[in-house]
């Protein structure tokens, strides 16, 4: 259900273990474009995550490309136990001793290389890696931690990088994950999010989804972001 090429990656920890293959198909049906994977080293995201092993039994039950998002500390320890590329594969900045060669390595070995940022963390940091990244993952809330709110001030981190973007040609998907729901969705929408890390409910109720999308795109919608210094 992608609206106005906004893509949809509903997170696998969202949805009901017991009735697994039955939520896979309805992302499918639903019109989900990848499907978000979390991998947590308890350390990085202490309260959080999914173990890398269980990837390939997921793959069997789906058609839906592999959204992996990495918060672990030094996420190169793990490249080498990655699905088979290409994946898109977001590591964060708060994570890595050598972002630049640790993205480098991920493109070479056949991924789509991802930057995740905290809401703390400063947007500027982009413009030194842009090379290197298919997307950014904004983070609405920090990681580890289920059931935060979104940081209001990431509108504003979105709506920024949205303008640098634009302003200087570059290719470059602005992706968001953490509190991202039907109560906030048009906002991000309308700052400049592009695809959506959403859970497993919130993309089941389609048509409440898909008008949230639209009204981003309405003239009538004020973004927050805009109104701030």
């Amino acid at each position: 259900m992608a609206c106005n090429k906004i893509q949809l990656s509903p997170t696998l920890v969202s949805m009901d273990w017991g009735r697994l293959e039955k939520n896979l198909k309805q992302s499918e049906d639903a019109g989900a474009d990848y499907l978000h994977y979390d991998v947590g080293d308890s350390y990085f995201s202490p309260e959080f995550g999914m173990p890398l092993h269980l990837v390939e039994k997921i793959t069997e039950q789906t058609k839906l490309p592999l959204d992996l998002h990495l918060m672990v500390e030094e996420p190169r320890r793990i490249f080498e136990y990655l699905p088979p590329p290409p994946s898109r594969v977001a590591i964060h900045y708060e994570a890595c001793r050598n972002l630049h060669r640790d993205l480098v390595a991920l493109r070479q070995l056949g991924h789509r290389p991802g930057l995740a940022l905290n809401p703390g963390t400063n947007l500027d940091l982009i413009e030194y890696v842009i090379e290197e990244i298919d997307y950014a993952l904004i983070m609405t809330s920090n990681p580890g931690f289920p059931d935060q709110k979104m940081t209001p001030q990431v509108l504003r981190k979105i709506e920024r990088l949205r303008d640098w973007r634009d302003q200087s040609g570059r290719t470059l998907q602005i992706a968001v994950d953490g509190d991202v729901s039907l109560d906030n969705v048009t906002e991000l929408v309308a700052a400049g999010a592009e695809l959506l890390t959403l859970p497993q409910n919130v993309l089941e109720d389609a048509s409440k989804l898909t008008e949230a999308i639209e009204a981003s795109l309405s003239p009538d919608t004020v973004n927050p972001a805009s109104s701030s210094l």
